[in-house]
């Protein structure tokens, strides 16, 4: 299983909204959306979790592909970065 890291979503994003862009390349386990407290509006940021290769496949496909005015940013989440980040 692996976890990608999903930037520059547009506002009106939803988690059903992300699942099925990438159920076009496989199977998703789980989608994760950051959204604002008050307005419930997606802030531009969340997770996606995939098997590898199709995550790989997803990558390939959906990085740099213009989503609502936006160009995606999509690459595997890399879990030493928080840690170091939580060192500082």
């Amino acid at each position: 299983m692996k976890k990608m890291f999903i930037s520059n979503l547009p506002a009106d994003a939803s988690e059903e909204s992300v699942r099925e862009l990438f159920s076009e390349f496989g199977v998703v386990r789980a989608v994760s959306i950051s959204s604002d407290v008050f307005s419930r509006r997606c802030r531009g940021f969340g997770t996606v979790a995939m098997e590898g290769h199709e995550a790989r496949a997803a990558i390939a496909g959906l990085n740099g592909k213009t989503v609502g005015n936006k160009s995606l940013r999509v690459r595997f989440e890399d879990p030493n970065k928080a840690k170091r980040r939580r060192r500082r």
